[in-house]
């Protein structure tokens, strides 16, 4: 019995090391990933030089900023680096921690429905706040079903949506109120 914990506890210590070091090479890369390819790009805090070689790749004509503005070096060098590339550049703040308001949800359709295209979604990690912004932007512009657009918002990008200990479940909340206060879904 004690051999069997043993190779238990074994085997959940290297999932875990490799469920880590999955979540390490998505902040590694930027955690960027074609949402709706020359339409809808997704990514954690981009550099500079992301932007830049983004521009050129992708043709990204409008970046979205869900960390609202910030008064840290990360937010001049990417306003800058957007003015440089000749990118839009919008800030629409978010708290991956907190539920996301039916005004807000609106707003920001409307914002992502009149930004040039192709746009490049962000926060800080590429996980919670981008998630869900990808899973409205796919539901309620591009008229994506429901399962689909739910994907964008998975621990595949990193989110980990887990209720009494996630702060980003909070994302997870926000999308189950909308789909049925706002968008007439069954959850």
């Amino acid at each position: 019995m004690k051999k069997f914990s043993n190779v238990l506890a074994g085997a959940a210590g290297a999932a875990a090391l490799l469920f880590g070091g999955y979540l390490g090479v998505l902040q590694l890369t930027g955690n960027f990933h074609a949402v709706l390819p020359r339409e809808l790009y997704r990514s954690a805090q981009p550099s500079a030089a992301d932007i830049a070689s983004y521009a050129r790749q992708y043709a990204i004509k409008t970046i979205v900023n869900l960390r609202g503005k910030s008064k840290e070096g990360w937010y001049q060098q990417e306003v800058d680096a957007a003015n440089r590339a000749g990118i839009a550049h919008i800030d629409f703040r978010l708290s991956a921690s907190k539920k996301v308001s039916p005004d807000e949800v609106r707003q920001l359709i409307a914002l992502l429905q009149d930004a040039p295209k192709p746009i490049l979604i962000h926060c800080q990690a590429g996980a919670d706040r981008t998630g869900l912004a990808s899973m409205i932007y796919l539901q309620q512009i591009a008229g994506v079903d429901e399962e689909t657009a739910e994907r964008q918002l998975s621990v595949r990008y990193g989110h980990i949506g887990i209720p009494y200990v996630s702060a980003a479940f909070a994302m997870d909340e926000s999308w189950e109120d909308f789909e049925r206060i706002i968008f007439g879904l069954a959850s």
